[in-house]
């Protein structure tokens, strides 16, 4: 995608330099900066292991919950700082986050698992169905399961209810964890489709971590590399995707594949 964000646009986020210990022990991530503006999509690329789950964990305070810690840096969100506030605060100021894995609750059925990602706002009725509708018209085929108990339904379809979810708390920013994960290709490239709608349309802002690097760089206007834990690369999706060497040097041979 080319980058369409003005120059002045401001960031909604800003990772200033973090290093996340767990156990007080375990580095996760050393040296991570970066930048996303208001309605941008920004891809964070990296093969496995690198360090993209742990600093998202950190951006949406997951990690503290697994007995992790941004230990040096700052984590800015519209310009207030995000270190030690919990998850449930920071939905509220407008930060979500899909882990990776397709987390539903597998025995509700998918509507059920949709009007879960209404209760932060607690909505009327009329309201919840109507914001619920609008998920259906992203996702059709979340509606056309929506009796269907959430276990019982694809992967593909899992993603879209986790994602779908998510957009329930009403989210200024997205962030999104191997979304691609275990896909068939049709799949993937329909809910990066659908990711590059929401953002055109709705001007939502999304983080995006990937080891799918050609589809990542599709979709986003700019992309960080991490490796071991740092960013070693960043730039516009167009400039990275044009790098002959991106997959050998930063992700892994079998990446280029």
């Amino acid at each position: 995608m080319s980058s369409n964000i003005e120059a002045d646009t401001p960031n909604i986020l800003s990772v200033e330099g973090i290093e996340v210990i767990y156990d007080e022990s375990i580095l996760g991530v050393s040296d991570i900066s970066l930048t996303i503006a208001q309605g941008e999509i920004v891809a964070l690329l990296g093969a496995n292991g690198a360090g993209k789950s742990t600093t998202m964990k950190a951006i949406s305070g997951i990690a503290e919950t697994e007995r992790a810690r941004v230990s040096c840096g700052d984590i800015k969100f519209k310009g207030e700082s995000l270190l030690g506030i919990p998850p449930h605060k920071l939905a509220l100021k407008g930060i979500v986050h899909v882990l990776e894995g397709r987390r539903v609750f597998e025995h509700l059925t998918v509507e059920e698992n949709l009007k879960s990602g209404t209760f932060l706002h607690k909505p009327k009725r009329q309201q919840m169905h109507d914001e619920i509708d609008r998920i259906y018209h992203w996702f059709p085929r979340l509606k056309q399961k929506n009796k269907t108990l959430a276990g019982l339904t694809s992967g593909g379809e899992q993603q879209m209810l986790a994602i779908g979810r998510a957009l329930l708390t009403k989210p200024d920013l997205v962030l999104l964890d191997e979304p691609s994960m275990g896909l068939a290709p049709i799949l993937m490239q329909e809910i990066f489709s659908i990711i590059t709608q929401l953002n055109e349309e709705n001007g939502v802002s999304f983080l995006v971590a990937e080891q799918n690097i050609h589809l990542s760089l599709k979709h986003a206007h700019r992309a960080y590399v991490i490796d071991t834990g740092k960013v070693v690369l960043s730039g516009t999706a167009n400039e990275l995707a044009e790098r002959e060497d991106l997959h050998e040097i930063y992700l892994g041979a079998e990446q280029a594949s």
